[in-house]
């Protein structure tokens, strides 16, 4: 099989592509013919060398999200079976429960191989069957984005119809975050630079699009737009450049998930928390419990995931390089064969 590598992490041109032996699958094993598979911000810190968790495995399959159908079955597999059409999970080893370092040392992508390859030797434990709505591009986008922006709405947030979730930006988390509040009858304030993603945020359903280069201070035109009263969930994206803002953005008693660190680490004050009574967590994707429910929400309300561009296995590189731009709007997708998209 046709498989790419990472063998020491210095920039995209450190990815080569590489021919290994098929692998067999074992106790409770499914082997997958990968057909898609999409890229997270995540990928690209990995690559440059630059992720702030463990250094990932040597000659690391790199991408931790793909879907494709299973083309072999391990003894004592009862849960899949041939020809069916699945999505890998994050963590191989996370069926339920709380999250622990057995879940943390199976990620896919980083501690253990991902999926950028002809086939993927996965867990029984570590596969979802797709919605028989999306094609495997779509199914490829659910993994992380899709079921981190779930595990932040639904599992912590706990939203109802007619609660205020504020988004930042239009990458995957952010945007399944802005598809998944609205089927939930939330209302949504999203920030973003470019007019033109602006324009399809709202589109999506974002009842308001904060510039938040043309206003810095977007904590304020935020608690504007609100009444005075405050976001009742924030899905973080950006790390220290923004969480100060969010501390201020979000209502007293409110929410804010974190779930990246686009704009950098650093010192962050929680006097704000203190003061504000806010309720601040960090997470770190979902279990496959999660990744179930989020699918029958998906097919129930008939979502579609956002995809920007399709690129062929032969141009991985130039999907990472897309990714590096930072002009995409929703999911950056990999097709490993003939296109559903």
């Amino acid at each position: 099989m046709k498989c790419y590598v990472i063998p020491t992490p210095q920039g995209i041109d450190s990815l080569i592509l590489v021919e290994r032996p098929d692998p067999a699958p074992g106790l409770r094993q499914v082997l997958v013919r990968v057909r898609a598979t999409s890229l997270n911000y995540r990928d690209l810190m990995t690559i440059q060398g630059s992720s702030a968790r463990a250094a990932p495995k040597p000659d690391l399959v790199p991408l931790s999200d793909g879907a494709g159908e299973v083309v072999a079955v391990g003894a004592g597999v009862g849960r899949v079976k041939v020809g069916d059409r699945v999505a890998g999970c994050f963590m191989q080893r996370w069926p339920g429960g709380a999250i622990d370092d057995a879940a943390t040392a199976s990620a896919m992508g980083g501690a253990i191989d991902g999926m950028l390859t002809e086939l993927a030797l996965l867990e029984e434990d570590g596969v979802v069957r797709l919605p028989d709505s999306l094609s495997f591009e779509e199914g490829a986008t659910l993994p992380c984005a899709g079921v981190t922006a779930w595990h932040a709405l639904v599992e912590i947030g706990r939203i109802k119809a007619g609660d205020l979730v504020l988004v930042q930006g239009s990458g995957g988390v952010s945007i399944f975050a802005l598809q998944f509040a609205r089927a939930f009858g939330a209302r949504v304030i999203a920030t973003s630079s470019s007019a033109a993603k602006a324009e399809r945020l709202r589109r999506m359903g974002a009842e308001a699009v904060i510039d938040y280069r043309a206003t810095p201070d977007w904590d304020k035109e935020a608690m504007t737009l609100t009444g005075g009263r405050g976001a009742d969930l924030i899905v973080e994206v950006g790390g220290a450049g923004t969480l100060p803002r969010s501390f201020q953005a979000a209502r007293i008693g409110g929410k804010i998930v974190v779930i990246g660190l686009l704009s950098g680490m650093a010192e962050v004050d929680p006097m704000p928390i203190l003061r504000r009574n806010l309720h601040v967590q960090g997470l770190y994707v979902g279990n496959r419990q999660m990744f179930e429910a989020m699918n029958r929400a998906i097919e129930a309300n008939r979502l579609k995931p956002v995809i920007d561009r399709v690129f062929p296995f032969a141009e991985a590189k130039e999907a990472y390089r897309h990714m590096k731009s930072q002009t995409h709007f929703g999911k950056i997708v990999i097709t490993h064969g003939q296109s559903e998209h």
